[in-house]
């Protein structure tokens, strides 16, 4: 199970971190992303790292503002997402990378977590 939070309400401009916490199974042998979810529109990859962490993807719009990271040893991935701008509004989701993908959703996901980008 994935479990993403740290979403919320923040003004254009202010930042937000995302955690994603796997439990029943580890991480540390996945490629994990987090996807995004506007309203009225397709979801899209955000970031994706590799399960060697010395890969990374980022979609154009969030590149130079947004780093993803991971911590093996406690199971979770994160995205700090600085710098942020209404369109980056949406649910959120983490999960595994599709393996041999660049950054294509895999078979695990969890819940997402809500962030509204307004002023």
């Amino acid at each position: 199970q994935l479990q993403a939070s740290g979403g919320g309400l923040v003004q254009p401009g202010g930042s937000l971190r995302l955690s994603c916490a796997a439990s029943g199974f580890t991480l540390d042998s996945y490629g994990m992303g987090w996807f995004r979810q506007a309203p009225g529109k397709e979801r899209e990859a955000v970031s994706c790292v590799s399960s060697s962490d010395n890969l990374r993807y980022y979609v154009d719009s969030v590149k130079g503002r947004f780093t993803i990271s991971r911590d093996n040893a406690k199971n979770t991935v994160y995205l700090q997402m600085n710098s942020l701008k209404p369109e980056d509004t949406g649910v959120y989701y983490c999960a595994t990378r599709k393996p041999g993908s660049r950054c294509s959703l895999g078979n695990y996901w969890g819940k997402g977590t809500l962030v509204t980008v307004s002023s």
